[in-house]
């Protein structure tokens, strides 16, 4: 199932089921998971693993040296993706780099559309959506089910809650906490993501409790460390804020306010 025009280096382990179409190139040091399908055109470069059932669409890069000036040719640079994942037209997705652990990863089931970059040392997780031209720099990390609009910028360093969602031209340049929205240049929060925890079949209680946990935090006029407390005391038993909470005492960067 591999074109005869497709050139691919004789060391690449490819599984059963796999298609490669016309004039991609397929370098050293890849592996191709089972019933991966790799469009026309396509270029993957190694070290890079690439999981099972992968759709990767025409004129994709994948596996290429990071866009870093610190880059040496490291030793510790590799791409690993998922399985089950989307990866649609002109997308790059650079390997890592020795300085920041050495591994991009891209987890399972994310739907990454065209044009989409996601630089050295990201980590997405799994099940998210990257609409057209959502951009990514350098060590990025990406939670479960996060949704980032088109056009969205992502600051170096910063993170994105699980089951978030930045509206289309969105700059982010510091830490996104789960369940929010935010918009703007630069993003601002603008409510809780009550649609994303709706398609993902949360409990209302629990979309109360982070509704109210939200309202504390943004709304209540208290300083951070006295929300977090307040928000903390008040939901000792719902897993869910307790992560919400987690995940902004852990910022480095700072969160969206």
């Amino acid at each position: 199932m591999i074109h005869p025009t497709a050139i691919i280096h004789p060391e690449v382990e490819v599984a059963e089921g796999v298609e490669i179409g016309a004039y991609s190139v397929v370098g050293p040091e890849v592996s191709i998971g089972k019933d991966t399908w790799i469009g026309p055109h396509v270029v993957v470069n190694g070290p890079a693993v690439i999981g099972q059932r992968n759709r990767i669409y025409q004129f994709a890069s994948l596996g290429e040296d990071p866009q870093d000036k610190k880059y040496k040719d490291d030793r510790d640079s590799r791409l690993c993706i998922g399985d089950g994942n989307t990866i649609r037209e002109f997308c790059t997705i650079n390997r890592g780099t020795g300085g920041g652990g050495g591994l991009t990863s891209v987890g399972d089931g994310n739907w990454i559309m065209a044009y989409v970059h996601i630089a050295h040392d990201c980590h997405v997780g799994n099940g998210t959506i990257f609409a057209n031209n959502a951009t990514l720099a350098g060590h990025v990390v990406i939670g479960d089910y996060a949704v980032l609009g088109g056009f969205t910028g992502v600051h170096q360093f910063c993170r994105i809650g699980a089951y978030s969602l930045t509206a289309i031209g969105s700059v982010v340049v510091k830490d996104v906490p789960p369940f929010l929205i935010v918009a703007g240049n630069t993003a601002r929060p603008s409510g809780l993501n009550r649609e994303g925890i709706r398609r993902h079949n949360l409990d209302q209680k629990i979309a109360q409790r982070l509704n109210a946990a939200y309202k504390t935090l943004y709304r209540g006029g208290l300083l951070l460390a006295d929300a977090l407390r307040t928000i903390r005391e008040a939901n000792q038993d719902c897993p869910e804020v307790l992560e919400f909470v987690r995940f902004i005492e852990g910022s480095t960067r700072g969160i969206v306010r």
